[in-house]
């Protein structure tokens, strides 16, 4: 996990940072957007709780940079409660958060696409940076699985149906 941050522009929804959880098996991610850096061990441990549940299995390991949201009281005691090994990469290396830093370009890049593409402001970064998340969980495929990042977790092919271009004014029709 990684956060981006700060954003010089604040959200619509008056975010500033982006937190980027991104499963190591399957390569699936999960984006929350923060107001400051304090709330990134509220979010952890929210994101974790929520995994356990979904996944029905027990997180064993995490892997993070040693930035001041992650390492801190708050986040050493909930891995010590849950058995959780927490992981810090070396000061100043973040080549060795490989998989979280190449998707937070992944998400950024991607970001800056479909915004310039729609002509939209700056404000609905977060729109963006959560739309991308969405979709890029649906279509990358993970090469050594030959499957989705989707199908790998939910077990099942995403529909696609109602994907519609980044800030299109018409919805999709999901009746039809």
């Amino acid at each position: 996990m990684d956060l981006f941050s700060p954003i010089s522009i604040r959200s619509i929804g008056g975010k500033s940072f982006c937190l980027v959880v991104t499963d190591d098996f399957s390569r699936f991610s999960w984006v929350h957007f923060l107001g400051t850096k304090d709330e990134t061990a509220d979010i952890f441990q929210y994101q974790i709780l929520s995994l356990e549940s979904l996944c029905k299995l027990k997180v064993r390991r995490i892997r993070s940079d040693n930035g001041t949201e992650f390492w801190n009281n708050l986040m050493e005691l909930f891995c010590l409660k849950k058995g959780i090994h927490h992981e810090f990469s070396a000061l100043y290396t973040p080549q060795q958060n490989g998989v979280t830093e190449r998707k937070n370009r992944t998400l950024i890049e991607t970001t800056r696409t479909m915004l310039s593409d729609a002509k939209l402001h700056v404000t609905f970064w977060a729109e963006a940076v959560n739309t991308a998340c969405h979709v890029l969980n649906r279509v990358l495929v993970v090469k050594r699985h030959n499957k989705t990042c989707y199908e790998l977790i939910n077990n099942r092919f995403p529909n696609l149906d109602y994907l519609v271009p980044f800030g299109s004014v018409t919805p999709p029709n999901l009746f039809t």
